[in-house]
């Protein structure tokens, strides 16, 4: 049992230790300490100052920070949209000073922050778990659905305490993981067992833990696409790993090709590389392909027979546009071939930052662990509890989005109308956008299969591309740096996500709304005739 001392008989204990850690330090001899100064120990005699070789000098500079950190980049939030920020500031300190009077924001998958509503029965639910106390009053009953205030006494009764401001279980409140296996099994019509869910602050934190999971050096690669959402390369650069790149094929609507796989797994080996893991983005981000079911069984059978882990960002399954595709988890295609725990380790990512509901702030997320063992479970789970909990508003949004109204429900109908109402108008702004793209000089985009992003293609003047060269910047970047500085439209360079040397794109979102989708177009139309025009060959 834990005692608490006065500062006196404390001063007294640590003095008698450090007198017996010295005494028994002098008695031995043998002992490999027995060369080390006493100085290493506190001591009531004062000790020489260590020269500083510049006392001027910080204590931490970039010459002395990790270097994974310094090699690390994430370009979704890089220099041009610092630029933009900037720009930002500007305008409201002076209104008029520049030739737009509004930054769009289309760089990264962040809805709400383009005016993009929240799904009312989700908020509803929220705010009763978090305000518990209105559930007992009768004007509760007018003001939200029987369902919503039902879901919310469910949810709270799972919760200790009933508090949503007390930690939870690492994995996240078992209650909550019922209800999310019960969403998968329900969606892929195979079980799932809620203690292979890990729920965390979106789908970026189950990533890096996997990460940390796999790599024990820069000897342990990681199988990513390219183009590839920069998390990827991120944390593997912060890990210590290296990224053994595979190239999904633009000319085809960017597939992925099991042949390139094989071919890139063969060349990481024969540079001593031990591939530990596939990461596949279905839906593509950047490039918003729908892998179809064939491929996704040829990359199950690639990744048992390899032995690696599949990695699956599934965040943006509900984000299918054309009616040709269907999204299929990898858990559904790797059980309908007959393979279980014991045939392949597969990793699924989700998340409450995309899909219709898009509530990034609000930092929900799973992942869904399959074929581990146990002795390996245990560590990431001792991985999980580093960080004690995810946040208790983010794990009820994701047993939400995996357990939404049901027919019959009071919110049923106001649910299905506002899904319908968000994804039919990101197709729509996806087609508008994507027509708009490929009908600019020397630009060609594929079509938005899924996910939230275009990601086109653009053939560069060579005047352009020497401009660039002389201020010391990617081509592309070049290209977005002026588009943002005359319109106020803010993409991402492809060189932040990757793709085939010698080519130059951009990714641009999908989600400004509807009535801003022309002011977009207008835009950019302008400037790219304009750049094509000052930088002609």
């Amino acid at each position: 049992m834990r005692k608490f001392v006065s500062d006196k008989s404390c001063r007294k204990l640590l003095h008698r230790s450090f007198q017996n850690l010295i005494q028994h330090h002098h008695h031995q001899h043998k002992s490999p300490l027995s060369s080390v100064s006493q100085s290493r120990f506190l001591s009531s005699s004062p000790m020489a100052p260590i020269p500083s070789s510049n006392p001027s000098a910080p204590p931490v500079t970039l010459d002395n920070i990790n270097p994974k950190v310094l090699k690390c980049e994430y370009a979704v939030r890089g220099e041009i949209v610092t630029l933009a920020q900037r720009l930002q500031q500007e305008l409201q300190v002076k209104p008029g000073s520049l030739p737009f009077d509004e930054i769009l924001y289309c760089n990264i998958g962040n809805p709400q922050s383009l005016g993009q509503q929240p799904i009312t029965f989700f908020r509803e639910v929220l705010a009763l778990c978090d305000h518990p106390s209105i559930l007992d009053k009768s004007e509760t009953q007018g003001l939200f659905s029987a369902d919503a205030i039902e879901r919310a006494w469910q949810i709270l009764d799972q919760i200790p305490g009933r508090a949503t401001g007390a930690y939870s279980h690492s994995q996240g409140i078992k209650g909550l993981r019922d209800t999310i296996a019960a969403g998968i099994e329900a969606r892929d019509g195979f079980p799932a067992d809620p203690n292979d869910v890990f729920l965390t602050d979106g789908a970026s934190p189950a990533v890096h833990m996997m990460m940390q999971l796999l790599i024990r050096s820069e000897k342990d690669g990681i199988l990513c696409p390219i183009p590839q959402y920069p998390l990827y390369s991120a944390s593997i650069d912060l890990h210590g790993g290296t990224l053994v790149p595979y190239y999904l094929n633009e000319a085809t609507g960017w597939g992925l090709e099991v042949s390139s796989l094989k071919k890139q797994l063969e060349a990481a080996k024969s540079q001593g590389i031990t591939v530990r893991a596939l990461v596949v983005i279905n839906p593509g981000n950047p490039t918003g392909q729908v892998l179809g079911e064939e491929n996704q069984r040829e990359i199950v059978e690639f990744c048992r027979k390899e032995g690696l882990v599949l990695l699956a960002d599934e965040v943006y399954q509900e984000n299918v546009y054309v009616p040709e595709k269907t999204f299929h988890s990898f858990k559904k295609v790797s059980r309908s071939m007959g393979y279980g725990e014991a045939d392949i380790c597969l990793v699924s990512f989700q998340s409450v930052s995309k899909g219709y509901y898009g509530e990034c702030g609000k930092r929900g997320g799973y992942m869904e662990i399959t074929g581990f063992s146990p002795e390996v479970r245990e560590q990431i789970y001792k991985v999980a509890s580093v960080n004690l909990c995810s946040n208790i508003s983010g794990q009820i949004l994701a047993s939400l989005v995996m357990s939404p109204p049901k027919v019959g429900d009071e919110s049923y109908d106001s649910y299905c109308g506002e899904k319908e109402g968000i994804l039919s108008s990101l197709a729509r702004r996806a087609k508008t956008l994507e027509d708009a793209l490929n009908n600019l000089e020397g630009v060609s985009c594929n079509k938005a299969e899924g996910a939230m992003y275009l990601f086109p293609r653009i053939e560069l003047p060579q005047k352009a591309i020497k401009a660039a060269d002389a201020v010391n910047s990617a081509p592309d970047a070049f290209y977005c740096r002026r588009l943002l500085n005359e319109t106020g439209i803010v993409v991402v360079p492809g060189s932040g996500f990757g793709q085939v040397p010698g080519t130059w794109h951009f990714r641009c979102t999908i989600l400004p709304q509807e009535d801003k989708i022309p002011a977009v177009v207008s835009r950019l139309t302008d400037f790219h005739k304009r750049f094509m025009d000052e930088f002609r060959d």
